[in-house]
């Protein structure tokens, strides 16, 4: 019996997998080569060292949720490079972790804060809640113990997290922050005893120190029950007794020199007593969709939203038909089949606005639309109150929103026309159609193939335009009644007054406020999208 011939040694395995081709010498080439092996080494050992970086703190802080993402995650891409199989993973990998964690984890990080009181004195536990209760109300007491104090900060000295850096009268260093007092090594004493250096953190210069002297006065170190550190000036402190004990048992804080009890109340996460009166440390609890309600009820809110909403709407729809049309316009110019001397140079010219420092524009342009010396009133010889007036203060944010911005588009537009093939519009030139009608029939359509996705992208981008408002007119011009909402105001900027003005930072509120931006920005984008689909029948 004659059996099928045996396949070649290069035809491929049992598996039908193509083999690899042979060498000269009937060899093998091998599956990869060394600099690729030791690539895709480095890259594992990379994601590794990042997965241990990132779960050494979440194990610290009892995120157990965060651990197990970030080991899952560390598992898949082991899984995933080390496979032979899997190979069209291997592109979507890099790109749906990113997204993830860029994109889909702010949301969920966001939407989750909206339903807390995540505010300035609701930041941790109850268990802190206490610690600083008890330390904010230290008084100093005949033996209490002195300590050489060193105003620092974990970061930078004007932003960063207080840290009290003490030096005992043993000679011993300790980091005092809100969490407590810790030993610390390897710092530098001076020889009056304060800490001159100390590694992981900065020392806080005197100037900058005086610029938080506020912070640095209200600011105690917890050390036990009853107790805390508290500063006397920029280089002593001192512990002593607090007057505010927290009783377990209770479930309160007792004021020892007032007598006043303030019980727990779990539903707003602070301590109130029984006037209403509440301790300014609290501690951070789910609130549900209190914040929500919390704007859409509000009187002042209620009647301000509608006004700033369609103002914000007029805001980024003349923003961006603005600096399409402008954008636009120049690009035809300049694409002109005629000779042009000096196209180049003027591309440049068009191009300088987008390439300064946008802040550095809108200020330059405030300075400009000044009402007694600004460059904008002398050259048309007049003297409006350009940021004192609603409807010219609207103006000139406008104006400079689409001079700074019609750059970009006229980038693109020239991009965009450079692919329309000339011998259309020659062809409709000869066929007796005129300019305009040539443009609007055929360069305009095929333009917004390509420009309708960057127009509702500029839209989005200009309904939350902060630095546009803020950094010109900050939001006003303000009506008498209502020092909260101006009249250039758009959501994001009356947002972040609404959740970090005067009344301290309000995360929370804050992350309410965006959801709802959020949504409003969607549902536009997605009925604007869905509108310039069917410019796609252009191509059909």
């Amino acid at each position: 019996m004659t059996g099928a011939p045996a396949p070649h040694a290069g035809a491929g395995g049992p598996s039908g997998a193509p083999a690899r081709p042979p060498l000269p010498g009937g060899a093998l080439a091998p599956s990869g080569s060394l600099a690729g092996l030791a690539a895709k080494t480095g890259l594992l050992g990379l994601a590794a060292a990042l997965a241990l970086w990132a779960v050494f703190p979440l194990y610290a802080a009892g995120q157990w949720l965060g651990v197990g993402v970030v080991a899952a995650a560390t598992a898949l891409i082991f899984y995933v490079y080390l496979s032979r199989r899997a190979i069209p993973a291997k592109y979507l990998l890099p790109g749906t972790l990113l997204l993830v964690a860029f994109q889909i984890v702010p949301v969920v990080y966001t939407l989750s804060t909206s339903v807390t009181n995540y505010s300035d004195g609701h930041r941790g536990a109850k268990e802190q809640a206490v610690d600083q209760i008890e330390a904010s109300s230290v008084v100093r007491t005949e033996d209490a113990a002195e300590y050489t104090l060193t105003v620092a900060a974990r970061g930078p000295a004007a932003t960063g997290e207080l840290v009290f850096l003490l030096t005992a009268p043993d000679g011993t260093a300790y980091a005092g922050d809100a969490e407590g007092l810790t030993r610390l090594e390897g710092a530098e004493v001076g020889p009056t005893g304060r800490i001159t250096e100390a590694p992981g953190y900065t020392v806080i210069p005197a100037g900058e120190a005086n610029a938080r002297s506020a912070e640095i006065t209200k600011f105690a170190v917890p050390t036990g029950t009853g107790t805390g550190i508290r500063s006397s000036g920029f280089s002593s402190a001192y512990e002593g007794r607090s007057t505010r004990v927290y009783d377990a048992a209770c479930d309160c804080v007792t004021d020892t020199e007032t007598g006043r009890v303030y019980t727990a109340d779990d539903e707003r996460g602070a301590f109130v007593a029984g006037n209403g009166d509440r301790l300014a440390q609290g501690w951070q609890v789910n609130v549900g969709v209190a914040n929500f309600t919390r704007f859409l009820t509000d009187p002042v809110t209620g009647t301000s939203f509608f006004g700033i909403l369609a103002w914000n709407i007029a805001f980024a729809a003349v923003s961006t038909a603005g600096v399409f049309a402008v954008g636009l316009g120049v690009a035809l110019t300049l694409h002109t089949p005629r000779r042009l001397a000096g196209r180049t140079a003027y591309r440049l010219l068009v191009v300088l606005p987008y390439a300064m420092p946008a802040f550095a524009m809108f200020l330059l342009w405030r300075s400009m639309f000044n009402t007694d010396f600004g460059l904008v009133n002398r050259l048309l010889g007049t003297d409006v109150d350009w940021f004192g007036e609603p409807w010219a203060a609207r103006a000139a944010v406008l104006a400079i929103n689409v001079w700074i911005g019609f750059p970009y588009m006229f980038l693109v537009a020239t991009g965009a026309l450079q692919s329309i093939p000339r011998e259309l519009v020659q062809a409709a030139r000869i066929d007796g159609a005129g300019a305009w009608q040539a443009f609007r029939s055929i360069t305009l359509p095929l333009l917004m193939v390509a420009m309708a996705p960057i127009l509702v992208a500029t839209f989005a981008y200009n309904f939350n335009n902060f630095n546009a408002v803020w950094l010109t007119t900050a939001g006003g011009p303000f009506p008498p009644d209502n020092p909260m909402a101006g009249a250039t105001d758009l959501l994001i900027t009356y947002t972040y007054r609404l959740a970090f003005g005067v009344g301290g930072a309000q995360y929370g509120y804050a992350a309410a406020l965006s959801v709802f931006i959020f949504l409003i920005v969607t549902l536009i984008s997605l009925v604007s999208l869905r509108r310039s689909a069917a410019l796609e029948e252009v191509h059909r």
